[in-house]
């Protein structure tokens, strides 16, 4: 009765003993297997992380270089007109200040003021346009010698808002044609801009 009562207990032992190896050794292979999935997936997950880092690392590379490009450029370009800029400057202030000499305007609006009033019945009545600050020099030339030139009448007025040469037209027609110092500078500007930039950059 001893031996088969200790036999059951072995029995049961050994059955509960291999039952418990069996479910561990199950655990164990479960274990192994969701740990090889968490390792998969998490390897995927850091692949498709530094992918994307890669890519966006890449476009930003990418973008940068086009901005200090374009920022190069745009400074390049800024200085490049910069450096023309201050040459035509400098090359045009003498045209500036013999706009504004007074035996300059003499001269030139002698000639025009002739070419409006030919020695024939063509010539016409004039409005003439002259520097407010240059009236000390030229009030008595344009009563004398313009209005002796134009025998069709001549209205000499000072402006405040032509500070060199002068604006001329004919009486009445509601236009003036204008030779004042900026008139000046823009004309030799448009010629010596180009001519500027070609002998500097090429």
């Amino acid at each position: 009765m001893q031996n088969k009562l200790q036999e059951l207990t072995d029995k049961l032992y050994n059955e509960g003993l291999s039952k418990g190896k069996q479910e561990a050794e199950q655990m164990k292979a479960n274990a192994k297997n969701e740990a090889a999935q968490i390792i998969a997936k998490a390897k995927e997950e850091a692949e498709e992380i530094l992918k994307r880092a890669q890519n966006e690392a890449a476009e930003l590379k990418s973008k940068t270089e086009n901005d200090i490009k374009m920022a190069s450029a745009q400074v390049f370009t800024a200085v490049k007109q910069q450096i023309e800029s201050a040459i035509v400057a400098k090359t045009l202030k003498p045209v500036k200040e013999a706009a504004s000499e007074a035996e300059f305007i003499k001269s030139i609006i002698t000639s025009i003021v002739s070419a409006f009033n030919p020695s024939s019945a063509d010539s016409v009545a004039l409005d003439v346009i002259l520097p407010a600050d240059k009236k000390a020099d030229l009030d008595a030339f344009a009563k004398e010698k313009l209005s002796a030139l134009c025998s069709a009448g001549l209205d000499v007025q000072f402006s405040k808002n032509v500070s060199g040469g002068f604006k001329i037209g004919p009486k009445g027609e509601g236009y003036m044609i204008s030779f004042t110092d900026k008139d000046f500078e823009n004309i030799i500007a448009e010629y010596l801009r180009p001519k500027t930039r070609e002998l500097l950059f090429g």
